[in-house]
């Protein structure tokens, strides 16, 4: 007998209907969270990151084209260039998408530029990149010639270069530029805000084909130019000062030299030449030593050329007077307490006595010690300070060096003698020439400039580089005693190497023992001379550096006073900063007495035929002109010829014919 029906009770997870009912929910929450994530995705994409995507649209119809800035220029205090900036093509390889038009690129680059299609072919197979150079820098007229040739995987673009226009003049000075037009050393990296400018840009339009239309309803950015740098060098003189200072390194076979030209009334700077020299397009293949502009960057003791320091702090405060009679030991000092030393103070000349005023012409370290006693450490730091030595100047270039003056509080027992003859301190070859062009103007010192002005792309000035007055050194009257010291020392002193017939100059040699390894080296010298002209109103301050000279005749006075004086004689002869009086100062570095004047008599001339061979076109007119003469000019440059000829008679009216010829051939 079978059971009847029986009712079968089902377990919660075999319950059809509330399974159901969970398949249904899990569906509802997938769905929802599918929701969800769409609308965060579109809140993501619509307005965390429109920009992004609306960027990345436009770039599928428009197209931004970087409109390069001009680098400005770089040019002397009258407008001649050192460096600018012109553009050129460069073209680049994408290699994937040039995979197929190798051989094309690589014909076509030949026709144009030559080479070999071999050279081509080998850049586009070592690329390794998507991009890779395949020819930079060329004329600018290639450009639309290589773009219009349509070859795939070829970039063709503009690019500024560099162009520096004088090779190895000023080199450590101007500095240079990496490929990206950017300044990497000297003043183009000084004035490399002003020098760069602002890119600008355009925005182009795709058509149907993918070509770029320009369009006035999208924006254009003009680029701004970089500004022109008009520097206080001038170009001449910069010349003038490389050249004798290469013959007068290379004649002593120095290790280097610096030489620095300045005008004392306004601390600019005329000329600031190096050796070895180097060439700002090849910047990089130079000793790092050399690629430095040293007279900035690096310090020295400077010897002798530091005893203005001493004889103007007992000047000014009339601790003693220029006829005050010393006993110089003989050229052998041993300081008594408590300026005791290991070893003794020398002089080259074992004189037994010198006046102040002499021991200054004959560079006496003996008596100079022995004014420092005089002086006192207080006092002497404070001359050495406002003179500017153990601080910057401050001038237009990157990586100055302060050098190296220290407190009284920490000077040993010989500071002070030695602080006297220019040991024990240590200075730039720009400081020691500002110091001397305190002096030079009057007791007040400027700060040193390299900058005269910065123009824009127009012309218009926008910044004026200065003249600067930071303090009185010394009084006028201290100065004037000191002035007529040092041109002593060049009439009748150490430094009548430096003599020029007819001009006066003052100045003072200096040679300094290098301090190495903990001690002082004879045979490894800095020898100086640093001197003014002309003493009545002087207009020029030179100084010349020359490091470790080798040779018997180390001295300053040797070594570096015959530059000084070559450098002086071609800035009086071919230049207006001086105006000689009484001399004719030839070309050639030579110097003669000027023949008497002609006398105007009824307007005509009655006298002796001056010099004017080897002078220029106008220093030569000048003295015609003063002398009463007509001139009939053949030729420019250099004047290698007159008739009639100098020291002829002058009778009645008179014209000269000068023969002149460019300055590379009469040299």
């Amino acid at each position: 007998m079978n059971p009847g029906p029986q009712n079968h009770v089902f377990s919660p997870a075999e319950n059809p209907v509330s399974n159901n009912r969970c398949r249904v929910r899990v569906i509802h929450i997938t769905l929802f969270l599918l929701f969800m994530a769409v609308i965060l995705r579109l809140a993501q994409v619509q307005i965390i990151d429109s920009a992004k995507y609306r960027e990345m649209a436009n770039s599928q119809y428009m197209s931004k084209k970087i409109l390069p800035a001009a680098r400005g220029s770089i040019v002397d205090r009258f407008g001649n260039p050192f460096a600018s900036s012109i553009l050129r093509a460069s073209f680049s390889v994408d290699p994937v998408l040039a995979k197929d038009s190798a051989l094309s690129i690589s014909r076509t680059f030949d026709t144009v530029f030559g080479g070999g299609v071999n050279k081509y072919r080998k850049i586009i197979k070592k690329c390794e990149s998507r991009h890779g150079w395949i020819k930079r820098f060329a004329n600018i007229k290639y450009y639309d010639l290589i773009r219009t040739k349509d070859l795939k995987g070829i970039v063709s673009q503009k690019e500024p270069q560099r162009i520096y226009y004088h090779n190895r003049i000023a080199g450590q000075l101007i500095g240079t530029t990496n490929l990206s037009d950017s300044g990497i050393a000297g003043l183009e990296t000084y004035f490399q805000k002003e020098l760069r400018g602002r890119d600008g840009y355009v925005i182009h339009q795709r058509d149907g084909r993918r070509k770029l239309v320009a369009t006035v309803e999208y924006p254009r950015l003009d680029p701004q130019h970089g500004y022109n740098i008009y520097l206080t060098i001038d170009k001449e003189i910069q010349q003038i000062t490389e050249s004798e200072l290469k013959k007068g390194a290379e004649k002593t076979n120095a290790r280097g030299g610096m030489a620095i030209v300045m005008q004392p009334e306004t601390g600019e700077i005329l000329a600031m030449a190096q050796y070895p020299q180097v060439n700002p397009d090849e910047f990089g293949k130079y000793n790092p030593e050399d690629q430095k502009l040293r007279a900035v960057t690096d310090v020295y003791e400077p010897g002798s050329v530091f005893k203005i320091v001493t004889a103007a702090a007992a000047l000014e405060e009339k601790l003693v007077s220029p006829g005050r009679r010393f006993n110089a030991e003989k050229g052998i000092y041993w300081p008594p307490p408590p300026h005791t030393r290991k070893k003794p103070i020398i002089d080259i000349h074992k004189k037994p006595y010198y006046t102040f005023e002499e021991a200054v012409e004959q560079s006496s370290n003996v008596v100079m010690a022995k004014i420092s006693d005089i002086v006192g450490p207080e006092l002497l730091y404070k001359t050495a300070r406002n003179f500017g030595f153990g601080t910057k100047t401050n001038i237009e270039f990157p990586g100055e060096a302060g050098g190296v003056l220290k407190n009284p509080n920490d000077w040993s027992a010989p500071t002070l003698n030695s602080l006297a003859f220019g040991y024990e301190v240590s200075a730039t070859a720009l400081q020691i020439a500002c110091a001397y062009a305190a002096i030079a103007n009057g007791g007040k010192l400027m700060k040193p400039t390299l900058l005269k002005k910065i123009t824009d792309t127009s012309g218009k000035t926008v910044r004026e580089g200065g003249h600067q007055f930071l303090r009185t050194v010394i009084s006028p009257s201290a100065t004037r005693t000191l002035t007529h010291m040092l041109e002593n020392v060049v009439e009748h002193g150490t430094g009548t190497n430096a003599k020029i017939p007819g001009i006066r100059i003052a100045g003072k040699t200096g040679t300094a023992k290098k301090y190495i390894d903990g001690e002082y080296h004879s045979d490894r010298i800095i020898a100086s001379f640093a001197g003014f002209f002309p003493v009545d109103n002087p207009k020029i301050i030179c100084l010349i550096m020359m490091d470790e000279p080798k040779g018997t005749e180390q001295f300053g006075s040797t070594v570096s006073a015959p530059v000084f004086r070559a450098i002086a004689e071609k800035i009086i002869n071919t230049t207006d900063y001086v105006q000689p009086a009484g001399t004719i100062l030839r070309a050639d570095g030579k110097s003669s007495l000027a023949f008497p004047a002609a006398q105007a008599v009824n307007g005509k001339t009655n006298g002796v035929m001056p010099n004017v061979c080897g002078l220029s076109i106008r220093r030569a007119l000048e003295i015609l002109t003063e002398h009463k003469l007509k001139p009939d000019i053949k030729g420019s440059g250099i004047v290698t010829n007159q008739v009639p000829a100098a020291g002829s008679r002058i009778t009645g009216d008179c014209t000269v014919r000068l023969i002149c010829q460019a300055k590379s051939s009469a040299s």
